[in-house]
């Protein structure tokens, strides 16, 4: 079996030792993707122990969607090729209020976006500050 692999260059990569994403025959398998910037710095880290507000979800939510696009060009894709997601939340109900507007921006706003989703609330993330990861898979072609 082939595999081609794509990583962001962040420093968890190496040190947790994965790849952001896998591409095995016409599927890309996309680890997931934080509201991380280049740098690995967090976009509007949660302060901890509080309560998640919206915004912080929705500036996280965002950048873990342009991070996913970056993996995406790389592969020669855009949304339209992603079939699957799965989103991770620590404040579920602040995912879901700005879900929609989020994926709308992404996906393009539709009745309703051509992919399947699962949203899972979860008691912490990987990062500190981080509130949001969403998962993808995606065919070529």
């Amino acid at each position: 079996m082939e595999k081609s692999t794509y990583d962001l260059g962040v420093p968890w990569e190496k040190a947790a030792g994965y790849a952001q994403a896998v591409k095995v025959g016409d599927t890309i398998y996309i680890s997931g993707q934080l509201g991380h910037q280049a740098d690995g710095s967090m976009v509007s880290p949660a302060p901890e122990g509080g309560p998640v507000d919206r915004s912080v979800m929705k500036d996280q939510l965002t950048q873990a969607y342009v991070n996913a696009r970056t993996i995406l060009d790389h592969f020669g894709c855009t949304f339209a090729n992603v079939v699957e997601e799965v989103v991770f939340a620590t404040d579920i109900k602040a995912a879901l209020a700005v879900m929609r507007e989020v994926r709308d921006e992404f996906y393009g706003a539709a009745d309703k976006p051509q992919v399947a989703n699962t949203t899972v609330g979860t008691t912490a993330l990987a990062l500190p500050g981080q509130v949001v990861e969403v998962k993808f898979i995606a065919r070529v072609g």
